[in-house]
């Protein structure tokens, strides 16, 4: 294996380990939303199963929300890395099998 493949095998299991260690998450986006009578209130919204939802949120709620929000945002970045870096992982071991040809 070439020094590259090893640097990017230990960011995998960089990845592996942090992504182990996130904790709960959301997907979506948080809001705050006015009625017509100008009272204010929390609304968040997602997708999931190739459906939208929207769900009122408690005030109470907003923090821990908040917090789930940024988490599942780490998750995707993660994620996305993981997927570009075994792409990249991919391609190196086909040409590398190529040159033993």
């Amino acid at each position: 294996m070439s020094r590259s493949q090893v640097q990017i095998e230990s960011e995998i299991s960089r990845i592996k380990k942090s992504l182990s260690e996130l904790g709960h998450m959301h997907p979506g986006s948080l809001s705050r939303q006015k009625r017509a009578r100008g009272e204010e209130y929390w609304q968040l919204s997602y997708s999931h199963a190739g459906k939208g939802h929207t769900r009122y949120v408690r005030p109470e709620d907003v923090v821990r929300l908040r917090r789930e929000l940024k988490t599942y945002q780490k998750f995707r970045e993660l994620t996305s890395r993981w997927i570009a870096l075994e792409i990249e992982l991919a391609r190196l071991r086909r040409e590398g099998g190529s040159k033993k040809r």
